[in-house]
């Protein structure tokens, strides 16, 4: 790297006043990421708001030789203390850097990203991950402390001597449920009874929920902390997390066992209805056994961000596998040599990921088609049905009608909701692009890395 004048943010000149560049507070060193697919293994570093950030190692030993001379931040020789940090990152990367230089680093890499201070002693942004096909207007309602505390009343269902017997539980609930019962009689009596839709709505959310607690308790498990828990929008329908970001500190075993662990649950719940079904005999448990069976199954699609996809990711140790379609296309169809993004990845990795590539792109453009053509019949359907359902709930006098009709205009209402909410997210960030390309590119910052996806 060529030396120069130190650079302010926007690379216009050298900045009024310069100072030594500080960690943000509450930043966190956390260190390698763990079986990554990466050859040269990045480095994590945790943000004030829990938002893990990879840096490529020159970055994270620039951050770490600031963290270690913060105590000659605010002394006057500013231009000795950034050598002397200069001279720390020199020695460890075995390479020769000057105190203009980090200076470029901090105010083009590091600030953006908001690790660090800027050299003129401007606050770093708040940075937030915005992944390809991410969750949307996610609302927290559940905070960190108790999501802490629900995950560790049920860790003890991730050790070996409790998963043993509940999958041969399972098993054996699954053969004799769908080899000796008769879901479908279950699922016609139960339609025609408000009281049975209630219960099989209660037992669906019971098991959502259930299966959220169960990504928090493989956080206690693994030894960190899950964050909040919430709901959002995902494409166009309502969706629960969990903040697992906390996750990519664990080796790969720990990343899968978070991953898989929402479905795990989902099977103990379904040993628990199955249970609950053999004391009562009543059919819309066996209504809510399908429903789970079938959350299992989305869950473990690999194509839009479920718990599949995060396996996959885990798996090939790269924590975004959508920002490699591009290159992966490019590559295999029109014959491109690989970019820096995949000369970057080991060579397992790369097989890994342009298999995925090819196997799922085409089926999530599919899914994704199939959306938008059904949009128009979703909207007409959703009106005609809002309207029955009004006039039965204004026309009925038994409240469990009433209620049965309000929670069914609400299951139609949430995903026409979403669709708008992301309709106008999309439509924000074309017209963003359209202004951005009408002024031309921007200056300045531009960071080369960005925060891990949440979880």
């Amino acid at each position: 790297m060529s030396t120069g004048p130190i650079p302010t943010v926007d690379g216009a000149g050298p900045p009024a006043v310069l100072t030594l560049p500080t960690l943000a507070d509450g930043t966190e060193l956390v260190g390698e990421y763990k079986n990554s697919g990466y050859r040269e293994p990045p480095q994590l570093v945790s943000l004030p708001n829990r938002q893990l950030v990879r840096l490529p190692p020159l970055l994270f030993h620039v951050v770490k030789a600031l963290h270690e001379y913060r105590h000659l931040a605010g002394t006057a020789d500013v231009e000795t203390a950034l050598d002397r940090v200069a001279d720390a990152v020199s020695r460890e990367t075995d390479s020769r850097l000057t105190g203009e230089q980090i200076v470029y680093l901090v105010d083009r890499k590091l600030a953006p990203l908001g690790v660090t201070t800027y050299s003129d002693g401007t606050a770093p942004p708040v940075v937030k991950a915005n992944p390809f096909l991410g969750l949307k207007f996610k609302v927290a309602v559940i905070p960190e402390r108790v999501s802490s505390l629900l995950g560790g009343m049920f860790a003890w269902l991730l050790s070996p001597f409790a998963m043993i017997p509940v999958i041969g539980a399972l098993i054996v609930c699954e053969v004799w449920v769908f080899g000796s019962q008769s879901v479908t009689d279950a699922l016609r009596h139960s339609i025609l009874n408000p009281v049975g839709i209630l219960a099989i709505m209660g037992l669906g959310v019971l098991s959502v929920a259930f299966h959220e607690v169960g990504h928090a308790a493989a956080c206690r498990y693994g030894g960190v902390k899950p964050g909040a828990m919430g709901f959002g929008i995902y494409i166009v329908w309502p969706a629960f997390y969990t903040d697992i970001t906390e996750s990519y500190r664990l080796s790969r075993g720990g990343r899968l066992r978070a991953d898989l662990a929402g479905v795990y649950f989902n099977g103990v719940f379904i040993v628990a209805l199955t249970l609950l079904y053999l004391q009562t005999g009543y059919e819309p448990i066996l209504v809510a056994l399908l429903y789970v069976n079938l959350e299992i199954l989305q869950q473990l699609l690999p194509t839009m961000r479920f718990d599949g996809y995060y396996i996959m990711s885990d798996l090939a140790g790269i924590p975004d596998l959508f920002k490699y379609i591009k290159p992966i296309l490019r590559r295999t169809l029109l014959r491109r040599p690989p970019d820096a993004l995949l000369r970057d990845l080991k060579r397992w990795p790369q097989v890994f990921v342009a298999f995925w590539v090819l196997a799922v792109f085409p089926v999530m453009i599919l899914q994704l088609a199939l959306i938008a053509v059904r949009v128009p019949d979703l909207m007409a359907l959703a009106w005609w049905k809002v309207r029955q359902l009004f006039e039965e709930a204004m026309g009925g006098d038994d409240p469990l009608v009433i209620i049965v009709a309000v929670l069914q205009t609400l299951l139609i209402v949430l995903p026409v909701a979403g669709l708008l909410l992301i309709a106008f997210s999309i439509g924000r960030r074309l017209v963003g692009w359209a202004i951005g390309y009408v002024r031309g590119p921007a200056a300045g910052k531009s960071p080369a890395t960005g925060p891990v996806p949440d979880a």
